[in-house]
C-alpha cells in the first residue's frame, strides 16, 4: 500500500498477541472491514502468558468501581464472552459463585460487595450459613452472596480463535526490537530483523507494555511491576462444586486465593500474589536481573513494599509454605488438607504501579500520535477483552482516519 509517498505494510500493527491484542484485531475487522491489521507476538503461538495462565474465570464485574470501564466492560464482555464461546463451540459454562466471610470483620465487606453489584446490574442473592451448604456442602462462612452470572471458559480457545476469526496476519516468533514514530506513521524492527510499516502502532504487549511504549518515545508514567500468582490443584475435586470466593480486601486488586472448577472438571486453587523476579517469572528459580532492577529502580515499587509489607509477608508465607497455603484454602474449606494440593503452573499478573506507589485499579489506555497504548489490562481483561478490543480498534481507527489515502473523485 503507498500513502502520501510512504509504502506500508499494514494499517494497524498490534503487538501482542494475548486475548487483549487479538480482541483488537477480531474488532478492527468487524467495525472496519478492509483495515490491514498485522500482530506481532514474540511467543511461538497465542495466549502465552496471562491470558492462557489465569483460572479462566468468566468475570460478573461485581468488584469493581461503578461507572469503571472495569466494571462496564466486565459486565458486558461476560455476556459477550458467553456468547462467542457458544457461536464457536469453545468450552465454557455459567456456574455461578459463591464469596463467603469466615470472619465478622469481612461481614461489612460482603455487605458492600452486595450494594456494589446491584449498582452494577448484576443479580446478587445473600446466603446465611445453611444456605451455602445447599450450594456447596464442604464449604463453611458467616454469610456469602451468591453471583449467577460467573462462569468459566478456555481463554486460549477463544485467543486462539479471535487469531482466526480476525483475519489479521499473525506472526508469531516476532519481538519487537525498536519503534520508528514519524510524521506519516511507525515502523517496528523485530529481532529477527524483519520491519513492518504501519499507519497507527497499537500496543497490547501485556507485561512488556510498557516498554514498548518507551520505545515508541513515550513515557507511560508507569511501570509494570509483576507479581506470581501460584495454583495447587485439588486432587479430590469432589470437594468443591462450582467457584468459591474470599471477601477480597478493597485495598488490592487482588482476589484471595479461590476454588475453581475448571471446565476440564478439575479444581484449581489459588492464586495468591508474591512479586516476580522476571516478567515471565513463574517460579522463583525464574530470575532476570534486568526486569528486577527495572522493578527496583521504580519508586512505586518501593512505595508499595513500605505502605503495604504486611500483606506482602503474609503472601510470601503462603509462598514458601504450603502448610500456610493450605491453612488459608481451609478457612473456607475445612476438609482439606496438605496432601490435597498438587502443585500446577503459575500465571504472572502485570500490573501496572504509578510513581506514588498506586496500583492502577481501572483498565489504562493512553494515546499519543500514531499509536494507542494498553498499558494496564490484568483480570478481568479476559472476560472484558471484547468490549476492550473494540474500544482499543475505535482509538486506533481514529488515528487512522487523517492518514488515509482520499479517494480521488
Amino acid at each position: 500500500m503507498r500513502a502520501s509517498g510512504h509504502d506500508y505494510d499494514c494499517d494497524v500493527l498490534v503487538v501482542g498477541g494475548g486475548i487483549v491484542g487479538l480482541s483488537t484485531a477480531y474488532a478492527l475487522s468487524r467495525s472496519a472491514p478492509g483495515t490491514g491489521v498485522t500482530v506481532l507476538e514474540k511467543e511461538q503461538g497465542p495466549a502465552r502468558h496471562q491470558t492462557g495462565r489465569n483460572s479462566g474465570v468468566i468475570h460478573s464485574g461485581i468488584y469493581y468501581r461503578p461507572g469503571s470501564l472495569k466494571a462496564r466492560f466486565a459486565v458486558r464482555g461476560a455476556a459477550e464472552m458467553v456468547k462467542f464461546c457458544a457461536e464457536y463451540g469453545i468450552g465454557h459454562e455459567v456456574t455461578g459463585k459463591l464469596i463467603v466471610a469466615t470472619d465478622k470483620d469481612e461481614l461489612p465487606r460482603l455487605h458492600a460487595l452486595v450494594q456494589r453489584g446491584r449498582e452494577n446490574g448484576i443479580p446478587v442473592r445473600e446466603l446465611g450459613p445453611a444456605q451455602i451448604s445447599e450450594y456447596e456442602p464442604e464449604v463453611r462462612g458467616l454469610a456469602a452472596i451468591h453471583v449467577a452470572t460467573t462462569g468459566i471458559c478456555d481463554y486460549g480457545a477463544v485467543a486462539a480463535q479471535l487469531a482466526t476469526a480476525s483475519g489479521a496476519d499473525v506472526r508469531y516468533g516476532e519481538e519487537v526490537a525498536a519503534v520508528d514514530r514519524r510524521p506519516w506513521g511507525v515502523a517496528v524492527r523485530t529481532r529477527s530483523g524483519t520491519v513492518v510499516r504501519a499507519r497507527v502502532l497499537v500496543n497490547c504487549a501485556g507485561l512488556h507494555c510498557d516498554r514498548v511504549a518507551r520505545l515508541a518515545g513515550d513515557e507511560p508514567g508507569m511501570r509494570i511491576v509483576p507479581f506470581r500468582g501460584e495454583y495447587y490443584d485439588l486432587t479430590r475435586p469432589g470437594l468443591v462444586r462450582g467457584l468459591v470466593y474470599p471477601v477480597p480486601d478493597p485495598a488490592f486488586p487482588f482476589l484471595g486465593v479461590h476454588l475453581t472448577r475448571g471446565i476440564d472438571g478439575g479444581v484449581h486453587v489459588g492464586p495468591n500474589a508474591v512479586p516476580a523476579l522476571a516478567r515471565e517469572g513463574y517460579s522463583w528459580s525464574a530470575v532476570r536481573p534486568s526486569d528486577l532492577a527495572g522493578t527496583l529502580g521504580w519508586p512505586g515499587s518501593w512505595h508499595i513494599a513500605r505502605r503495604h509489607w504486611r500483606y506482602g509477608a503474609g503472601e510470601l508465607r503462603r509462598s514458601v509454605s504450603k502448610r500456610a497455603f493450605t491453612s488459608a484454602v481451609r478457612r473456607l474449606l475445612p476438609a482439606v488438607t496438605e496432601d490435597d494440593l498438587r502443585p500446577a503452573p503459575a500465571g504472572v499478573r502485570a500490573q501496572a504501579v504509578l510513581r506514588d506507589g498506586t496500583l492502577a485499579d481501572d483498565f489504562l489506555i493512553r494515546e499519543a500520535p500514531r499509536t494507542v497504548h494498553v498499558l494496564n489490562a490484568p483480570s478481568p481483561a479476559a472476560t472484558a477483552s471484547l468490549p476492550i478490543g473494540r474500544e482499543v480498534a475505535r482509538r486506533a481507527l481514529t488515528a487512522l482516519t487523517p492518514s488515509r489515502p482520499r479517494t480521488a473523485r
